[in-house]
């Protein structure tokens, strides 16, 4: 039986379980994903209670078993930009095509106080998912980098 764990700036996981979950989507995010240090970044800043930070973490467990994990990041914007974005949402390999990723999305969905963005590669099966829950295209994203 699947567990959702709600992390937040109130109720912080300790540095072991920061640290799993962090490990968890370093891994399970696969070619999708991003260096570590950015994941435990992204963490770190969704859960710090500050006026220009925050956010939350969901994590699915079955069995002491992380099977799923969702990050979520306040923008501190609303309105022309949402307020919060869905920075990393993966599901263990070994549990895929269970709902799992659906369940996490639905909660984070619920959890979330306004609108929520995220980024998604085009060619993640992932997609479909954010589609079929309601998720529409706004804009291509473009990034500039200073060298």
């Amino acid at each position: 039986m699947t567990n959702i764990r709600l992390f937040t700036s109130q109720e912080k996981p300790d540095t072991v379980v920061k640290n799993d979950i962090t490990d968890f989507l370093f891994n399970h995010l696969e070619q999708y994903g991003d260096p570590i240090q950015d994941i435990e970044k992204s963490i770190t800043y969704a859960l710090n209670d500050s006026p220009t930070h925050g956010g939350f973490v969901l994590v699915s467990e079955d069995n002491n078993t992380i099977t799923g994990a969702v990050v979520v990041n306040r923008t501190g914007m609303k309105g022309y930009i949402p307020e919060n974005i869905l920075v990393y949402i993966a599901t263990h390999k070994d549990y895929r095509g269970k709902g799992i990723g659906k369940k996490l999305m639905e909660k984070a969905l619920e959890t979330a106080e306004g609108d929520v963005a995220l980024h998604v590669e085009p060619d993640n099966p992932a997609r479909f998912l954010y589609e079929k829950i309601g998720f529409a295209s706004k804009y291509l994203e473009m990034r500039f980098k200073q060298n």
